[in-house]
Order: structure tokens, then sequence, then C-alpha cells
């Protein structure tokens, strides 16, 4: 997810376009490209208002990489130097010991394209930033960190399975995780109409492919399930009303809303989920949509944790391993920003 430089009061005005992750470096098991896999080295930063960090978020929980990996979790209003540490004592991060994310970037690159953006992997003795290539660093955690994943870590990325996930997750980027925001920042009725359709399109080819199975590919969670859940969590809450995806509700859904809530109320999906620093970020940091910043009051967040009968499907959430134990207390979501 962007910066605030990208131009919040620009969403909507302008056309929308998602920038590359420009900083691909990968942090690996035999350190090809000079960042190995080493524990307490790297820290990972995120928002947990961001779709696209979250995944990361999810990730590290799954795989039980807590102690290996390092976590700073940003503001989820950011100022015109994008994500802050102001959730942090004197306003700075105690590990990295910087006030913004932008100053990790700096020390990697000068005049570097693209804005600052979550998920960010950063090295701890150099301060530099390693990579911001969303799409590749949860692949990594799943199988380049296996030396540090805990014991009874799910394969979330299956190598016998690699080639239907891709698939997959493909059609989920291209039409449900990025086109919400297609929809949402789009600056006329046609480019918006098309987005939106498309959404609703794969939304109800993933409804008919889950009806049948619990998991969207194989019995067991895969990388694909988290991709596609860190959408689906947001959708009601933000991408119904704020990006105008509103042909119906995930909650009137009967496959999707009740896919949606057992992932939620399985270890290491929902216990990461902060709808206040969600809500927070879309409808104040979009002044180009949501000039008011008014942050709305819904959806009544109650329906979360009741029952989804999902399991008579069958399928083993974590296949022959273990649900994660409960996240560190410093990383518990508040009160407020749970059902």
């Amino acid at each position: 997810m962007g910066s605030a430089d990208d131009g919040n009061s620009s969403y909507g005005q302008k056309a929308f376009k998602r920038s590359k992750s420009h900083f691909a470096d990968r942090v690996t098991a035999d350190g090809r490209d000079g960042w190995p896999v080493e524990a307490g080295r790297y820290r990972l930063v995120v928002s947990r208002a961001c779709p696209w960090a979250s995944r990361a978020v999810i990730s590290r929980r799954l795989l039980g990489l807590e102690d290996a990996l390092s976590m700073a979790i940003a503001d989820p209003i950011q100022d015109d130097r994008s994500w802050r540490f102001t959730l942090d004592p004197d306003d700075r991060d105690p590990v990295l010991g910087i006030r913004y994310l932008s100053e990790a970037y700096d020390r990697r690159e000068s005049d570097y394209p693209g804005g600052v953006s979550v998920p960010a992997l950063v090295d701890v003795p150099s301060g530099k930033l390693v990579t911001n290539d969303y799409q590749q660093l949860t692949l990594d955690l799943a199988t380049e960190w296996t030396a540090l994943h805990r014991d009874g870590a799910p394969d979330l990325y299956p190598r016998a399975l690699r080639d239907e996930i891709d698939t997959v997750m493909a059609e989920v980027y291209e039409d449900v995780n990025n086109g919400v925001y297609r929809a949402g920042f789009a600056t006329g009725q046609k480019e918006y109409e098309e987005a939106c359709a498309g959404v609703f399109r794969r939304l109800d080819l993933l409804a008919s492919r889950l009806a049948g199975q619990r998991y969207l590919v194989g019995d067991t969670l895969t990388e694909a399930d988290i991709r596609l859940f860190t959408t689906l969590v947001r959708f009601d809450a933000v991408y119904h009303g704020h990006f105008k995806c509103n042909r119906w509700k995930l909650t009137e859904n009967e496959v999707l809303w009740a896919y949606v809530r057992d992932l939620y109320q399985t270890p290491g999906f929902g216990d990461t989920v902060d709808f206040d620093h969600i809500k927070r970020h879309y409808y104040h940091v979009h002044t180009g949509i949501n000039p008011t910043g008014i942050v709305p009051l819904g959806p009544d967040l109650a329906g979360w944790l009741t029952p989804h009968h999902r399991e008579e499907l069958g399928g083993r959430p974590f296949g022959d391993g273990t649900p994660p134990g409960p996240p560190p207390p410093q990383e518990q979501v508040p009160a407020q920003g749970r059902p």
C-alpha cells in the first residue's frame, strides 16, 4: 500500500495504476541476493490497515516466525511523509530508531519511484530497506525461511499444488485484490463499472468454487486463502461503501460469508485483524474520494464470531501441522479493533 505523497487527495482524480515493487531483492536460505535468512536480522514493517501487508502478518503468525522476524506496526493514518511510527514511544520505532519508514528507503536509495509502501523488510544492522515486493515476500517466508519455522508450521505453498495456487492467486489479484482499488479510484463511470463488474464476476466464481470445498486449493490452508481473506475481511467495512463495490455485501453471500468467518476464526487470521485501523486508514487518508474524512460507525462486527459450519466440508486447516499459539502480548489487537 503506497505512500501519502502518491497523493491521497488525487485518488479518484487521476487514473489508478498500481506501482510495481521497485525493491525486489529476496531474503533466501542461500543468500543469493546478499540477504541470507537469519534470525533477528530483519524487521517486518506493516500496517494492519493494508491488505498487502496483512498477508505478511498472517503468514508470519501461521509459520511461527515471531521470534525470528520482529514486526513494526505503523500508524494507520499517514502524513505527508507516509507511514510513521507514532504508535510507539517518542514516535520512533524502538528497533530501527526511525520516525518514518521513508528513512529506511532513503538509506537504500534516493529518488526511488513508487513511493513508500508496506509491507517492507528492513535490514536491522544497516537500517536499509531490503524489499517491498509484497507478491514475493510471503512466498519466501513459506519456502525460504523453513529452517526458522515453528514445529507444526503448515505448508502454505505446497510444491505439488503450486501451479494451481498460482493460477487462482493471479485471478484473485487481478479481479478482487486489485479490482476493488480500480473500482474505488476510478475517474470515470465506464472505468468504474468495468472494474466493479469484474470484482463481482470473480466473487461469484469463487463462491461456486468454495460451495463444495473448504479451501481454495487442496484440503488445507494455502497462500491463496491468505490473499483472498485480506480483501474479503475488509469488504463490508470499506470496499462496499468507500470503494462503491456495492452490488451486494459479503454478509449477503452465504458461501463467501461462511468461508471468511471460517478463516477469521482460525488462529493466525482473525487475531491479526484490526477493524479500527482498517476503517480509519481508508476513510481518513483517501481524501480524494472521502473529503470529509468522516469514518462510519458500521458495520456491526458481531457476526464474525458466529458458527460457520464449514468444517462439514472436511479439510484440515493446518494439514499435518498444528495451529499457532496466541500472538505475543505486544502484537495483540486492541479491543476496539475487533468484534
